[in-house]
């Protein structure tokens, strides 16, 4: 594989492999809270939603928070082969998704 290949293959890589992350916290009110992001272009809200509810299972949770923002990276390179040269790059589109949950209680 090429250096131009690796660099504009594995941020891809890195991205597709995004997935919920869930931290434990404390909401304003005493109660344990959990921080979910799910962020990457591979993952949206519903993959915030499927952890929020294996979290509290039956209970049910209220969302305390939630933000999103769309965003871009862009890569550029090139490669000169001979007399010859390359030039390319791509754009892609990703989603930074958050949000903190508290189970309700029983």
């Amino acid at each position: 594989m090429t250096p131009y290949r690796v660099t504009t293959t594995l941020p891809i890589l890195c991205l597709l492999a995004a997935c919920a992350t869930v931290h434990e916290t404390y909401s304003p009110d005493g109660r344990r809270a959990y921080a979910l992001n799910c962020s990457g272009i591979a993952r949206g809200w519903d993959k915030c939603y499927e952890a929020a509810g294996e979290i509290c299972k039956g209970a049910g949770y209220d969302i305390l928070d939630r933000s999103g923002e769309d965003s871009s990276i862009a890569t550029v390179g090139g490669a000169i082969h001979g007399n010859a040269g390359s030039f390319g790059g791509s754009a892609i589109k990703t989603g930074e998704r958050s949000m903190e949950i508290a189970c309700k209680p029983n």
